[in-house]
């Protein structure tokens, strides 16, 4: 299984691409033929969704799973590298 990160970076990209489209999580959830509160579960970075259920997805968002999955890769990018700036001021802050 996943770890959390993942999972909520998944999430996050998920939310982004929705957002992007000016869609609610109803308007989602009906695209993908899932259930309202799932998409928000989703989102949240509380469920990790089957390969299935990211296929769907995919289709509703109108990008291929590669591109979800590409877009959640990046963003796990951004928050290492964000992670590492700070590790790298917290250590010349202690000296």
């Amino acid at each position: 299984m996943p770890g959390p990160h993942v999972i909520q970076d998944f999430g996050l990209a998920v939310r982004q691409l929705r957002e992007g489209r000016g869609w609610s999580q109803e308007q989602l959830a009906a695209q993908a033929d899932l259930n309202r509160s799932y998409v928000g579960e989703v989102e949240r970075g509380q469920v990790a969704p089957s390969l299935l259920t990211l296929h769907k997805l995919a289709q509703a968002l109108q990008v291929s799973s590669t591109t979800l999955l590409a877009h959640a890769e990046h963003i796990c990018q951004q928050r290492d590298h964000q992670r590492q700036r700070l590790a790298a001021s917290l250590v010349a802050i202690a000296g």
